[in-house]
């Protein structure tokens, strides 16, 4: 039967949206192909292997450069702290993503604001001022470096526009440079991650060792497929060439057919409840913090511990970016010491948003540490061109704060009162300071507070705070400035949207007493989450034995909406994995890479990556194959 021109037309628009999203997908391989090598490249300039650690600061500002970054003493000290002795490629990797070179649009939109008259110049004395007194306060030797420069600098004043040239043309020569000095050395040449022509000089003689009888040594294609969780051989031609490398494929169901039930609300009508709120906030660098918890039981009882994103007031117009992160919360028991705190179990069940976990706790003391993957919590580009307003002058000359101001700052104060009795006591208003400041309101000061702004019961009001704000704006003559470090710290960007924080409320529900939980925390994750993380991981996940090395097993474990891979190396020697994920479909991770690499120490495990769906109403596929770099 012939077709019609309308069903003509239809296959060639299907064809052409095929091929864009084939030639979109190659654009982003490449993307990260290029940026991998200039991370090679670069690290390789200074360093005579991808496997031997950076160990100095002195080493971290020079592999910097070479990348074409120019990191400042400040940049330096936030990755190289007092308890760092070594960073790896992987780190290294990882702060060349956040840490992005300045573009010259960005560095004249920058000198533009000292240059109000747009002379292109800028006078010394000026610049000297600005350099060591604001933002990251440069040094007057390091501020001399720059005005000595003859190439931008004349009778007193710097000429920024060449200045921004001279910038821009040195980063990129300093990558070029490096680039050619990678491609003229063959040996270095074979060092490149996910080549086709895995052949390291370098190779990793990894002892041999028996398996765990419990880890599954069958290929993909012996597993029989189930709905919603089907596995199929496959595996990229990047992986086949590998010496040792083990393939995982894994469907799964749209999120609708997903959710495992949970305790109904109604059987636990007469259980005793405790509530706490609290916050994801992402950091500049892309690290997340949040709240963490002591769980106080008198005695002996079930429970059930809930976490959710916490769904405050919609407001029209504005998205709640917030509402579709990913929760889960990691329960320990305290032991006598740090290294005696060990897993009890984590929020594994869930009904659409909430996650939980039922079962019975002994009395004594438990920390409760929340966490979230990362893949949906994470930096993206603004695409906004203005900036809300957040005070005025009224007709009496006084100021006062914006109607959308002030909703965003009702909206903080109920993320930031914690026990939810709509007051904000010393302490939750410390976890506030702490998070926007850097500092601690002490006794004296918090007094000072009570006797200037609305108290109830020695706590500040909703009102209060709104006061507090008006007062920051009337100490700087309606300067907005402190007003937008604060918001930018709680996640708010300049339209007043949380885009980069995700407030949830933990609920917890005991048959046979009280439950007390208290916040103790506001820091990053620790070493004991990544633990609990991996552990969960260990012991609920499939195992897979990387062919070829018995010494390396990946652990793949799926729940609801995320699947959780960990890399365990029993060897003596630590490893290098490249991980590919070119063959998933609608999928995102936590490391915002296709293809990356990761090294493991000795007797060691890490987390690989965090998968989650792109589109949860979709079936996703995730085909991920992890290779040892020899």
């Amino acid at each position: 039967m012939a077709s019609s021109p309308e069903s003509n037309g239809s296959l060639c628009v299907q064809k052409a949206a095929r091929s864009e999203s084939s030639q979109a997908k190659k654009s982003q391989h490449a993307e990260e192909a290029t940026f991998y090598k200039n991370c090679r490249a670069a690290y390789l300039t200074v360093l005579k292997s991808s496997l031997e650690n950076i160990k100095s600061k002195e080493q971290l500002s020079l592999v910097l450069q070479q990348a074409g970054r120019n990191p400042s003493q400040k940049t330096v000290n936030k990755y190289w702290t007092s308890q760092t002795t070594t960073l790896n490629f992987d780190d290294f990797c990882t702060i060349l993503k956040r840490e992005k070179p300045a573009t010259k649009t960005e560095l004249l939109e920058a000198f533009g604001k000292i240059d109000t008259d747009n002379t292109g110049y800028i006078l010394h004395d000026e610049l000297y001022k600005i350099l060591t007194t604001r933002g990251e306060k440069m040094t007057r030797d390091e501020v001399n470096t720059i005005i000595k420069q003859g190439d931008f600098n004349c009778s007193g004043k710097l000429d920024y526009n060449k200045f921004c040239d001279l910038y821009v043309e040195t980063s990129e020569q300093c990558c070029k440079t490096a680039r050619e000095k990678l491609e003229l050395d063959s040996r270095l040449r074979q060092q490149q991650f996910g080549s086709q022509a895995e052949t390291s000089s370098e190779e990793i003689t990894l002892p041999r060792s028996k398996p765990s009888p419990r880890i599954s040594r069958k290929t993909d294609h012996k597993l029989a497929p189930t709905k919603g969780d089907s596995r199929i051989p496959s595996r990229p031609s990047s992986a086949q060439s590998c010496k040792a490398s083990v393939s995982t494929t894994i469907t799964m169901g749209a999120s609708s057919n997903r959710n495992t039930k949970l305790i109904e609300p109604e059987a636990m009508q007469e259980w005793q409840c405790a509530q706490s709120k609290g916050c994801f906030y992402l950091e500049e660098d892309g690290e997340i913090i949040s709240h963490k918890y002591k769980l106080h039981l008198p005695q002996k009882s079930t429970v059930c511990i809930t976490i959710k994103p916490l769904n405050m007031r919609q407001v029209e117009g504005k998205s709640c970016h917030w509402l579709s992160v990913d929760t889960a919360l990691y329960i320990l028991k305290e032991g006598e010491t740090q290294e005696n705190i060990q897993l009890v179990s984590f929020t594994e069940q869930h009904n659409k948003e909430v996650f939980g976990w039922k079962g019975e706790l002994g009395a004594g003391v438990y920390l409760l540490l929340p966490f979230t993957t990362g893949c949906r919590l994470k930096k993206v580009k603004p695409q906004l061109t203005g900036e809300a307003k957040l005070v005025y002058r009224g007709e009496d000359g006084d100021l006062a704060l914006t109607k959308e101001f002030r909703a965003a700052l009702l909206d903080i104060f109920e993320t930031i009162d914690l026990d939810g009795n709509g007051l904000l006591s010393l302490e939750e208003y410390n976890f506030f300071e702490l998070r926007t400041s850097g500092e601690k309101c002490d006794e004296e000061a918090w007094t000072v507070c009570k006797e200037n702004f609305d108290v109830k019961k020695n706590e500040l009001t909703r009102q209060g705070f709104l006061d507090l704000n008006l007062m920051e704006a009337n100490d700087r003559e309606g300067d907005p400035s402190d007003l937008w470090v604060t918001l930018l710290s709680l996640g708010y960007n300049k339209a007043l949207e949380m885009t980069e924080a995700c407030p949830f409320v933990i609920d917890i529900y005991a048959e046979k007493c009280r439950p007390r939980i208290k916040a103790v925390y506001l820091e990053a994750g620790s070493w004991q989450l990544n633990r609990a993380i991996c552990k969960s991981v260990v012991n609920k996940g499939e195992a897979k034995v990387m062919d070829g090395c018995e010494n390396i097993i990946i652990y793949t474990y799926k729940a609801g909406r995320r699947i959780t891979a960990v890399i365990e190396n029993k060897s003596e020697n630590k490893v290098i994995i490249h991980v590919n994920n070119e063959w998933s479909k609608n999928c995102q991770n936590n490391r915002g890479l296709t293809v990356f690499a990761v090294e493991v120490a000795p007797k060691s495990m890490m987390v690989s990556q965090h998968v989650m769906p792109l589109n949860e109403q979709e079936e996703w596929l995730y085909n991920c194959v992890h290779s040892l770099v020899r």
